[in-house]
């Protein structure tokens, strides 16, 4: 049976879990001790995929992919309305390489310009233009209107999981979990 992108399965059958069915696969060959890191991993992956084309699907009538969004929103939110390109890819936690291309696209949408910082010459700003300002609005409000993309989860649905994975991002990243 042929199975859609979206892991649905096409033709008469109801489509299976498949990662419930690789859990099962995974006790028969390595016992349960794994399974449920296991199980949980590739859930956190395949919730990710989901949403990442679900925010992008929303986004695209913006010209913006959620990375770009991301950014954007960072430059919408900071106090002047621009950054050193280094200090993105801090608060993205994404590569230098990464940044490039974010801003290399936001740029190309006449949303950020670059500039040279006023006393680092060997630095570049990225700056929020107010094109990039005007489409941050409307893409948090398409965004917003559609819960991010989150249906069927219930808000306290969503807290859980916050709430869970918190705990994974403190280990990682050194805060302290509240």
């Amino acid at each position: 049976m042929a199975r859609k992108p979206d892991g649905a399965a096409s033709g008469g059958a109801a489509p299976i879990d498949l990662i419930g069915e690789a859990g099962r696969q995974w006790v028969a060959k390595w016992g349960d001790d794994a399974v449920p890191s296991m199980v949980a991993t590739t859930s956190i992956m395949r919730a990710q995929q989901i949403l990442m084309a679900r925010l992008n699907e929303i986004l695209e009538g913006f010209a913006l992919t959620f990375p770009r969004y991301e950014a954007l929103m960072l430059l919408y939110l900071s106090s002047r309305g621009s950054l050193p390109l280094g200090k993105i890819g801090e608060r993205l936690q994404v590569h230098r390489t990464s940044v490039t291309n974010l801003v290399d696209g936001l740029e190309r949408s006449a949303y950020v310009e670059r500039v040279p910082h006023d006393s680092d010459r060997r630095m570049m700003l990225a700056v929020i233009t107010a094109a990039g300002r005007s489409v941050a609005e409307e893409a948090t409000q398409a965004l917003n209107a559609a819960h991010f993309a989150t249906s069927p989860l219930t808000k306290a649905d969503l807290e859980k999981v916050t709430a869970v994975l918190r705990k994974l991002r403190a280990d990682a990243d050194g805060f302290l979990p509240v």
